[in-house]
């Protein structure tokens, strides 16, 4: 892939991500009894970059979504809970991903995701409050999070095996399980 390709995929996987956010942003309450849980749709791209692109250019990416969906809506406080689960998300899916695809299929790697992305917001949500109790909400989501990532890992691996552009940016040439 020329350097120009590759910057040009990067941009769009990116504008896909800040869009996704701010549609999803706009989603009032898709749990009811959970308040602020979200789908995190926005993952679909991270797990996409994460088997077409390097690691440093697929952190790129959520760094750059982070940035712009909070520029075009967002606020310090919102920044401070996406960056930290993003972040920690990131590295998990990283982690788990690096196992290779015959132990992990990329539907473990978002849900994995999906876990640690919560458990990064519940962090910042316990320094804010000062307090550890609000980690006492984990466990529910933590459950929105395993279904979330299943979700969000089933739609990634069918983007990948049926969109015959990522297929031919696939960098990691790993074989995407079903």
């Amino acid at each position: 892939m020329t350097k120009n390709k590759r910057l040009v995929y990067i941009a769009l996987l990116a504008a896909q991500a800040v869009v996704i956010s701010l549609l999803e942003r706009a989603i009032p309450f898709p749990f009811a009894f959970a308040p602020g849980a979200k789908l995190g749709l926005a993952n679909i791209i991270t797990c996409i970059s994460l088997y077409t692109l390097s690691t440093k250019d697929a952190f790129m990416i959520v760094c750059i979504r982070l940035v712009l969906a909070t520029l075009l809506g967002g606020t310090i406080s919102t920044f401070m809970y996406s960056a930290a689960g993003a972040i920690l998300s990131f590295g998990g899916m990283w982690l788990v991903k690096k196992l290779g695809p015959k132990r992990v299929s990329i539907i473990g790697v978002s849900t994995t995701g999906g876990i640690l992305h919560n458990v990064g917001q519940l962090v910042i949500a316990s320094w804010i409050a000062g307090s550890w109790s609000v980690m006492l909400y984990l466990p529910v989501l933590s459950f929105i999070g395993i279904l979330s990532g299943i979700a969000v890992g089933i739609a990634a691996n069918y983007l990948i095996k049926n969109v015959q552009t990522l297929r031919a940016f696939n960098k990691t040439k790993e074989p995407i399980q079903n």
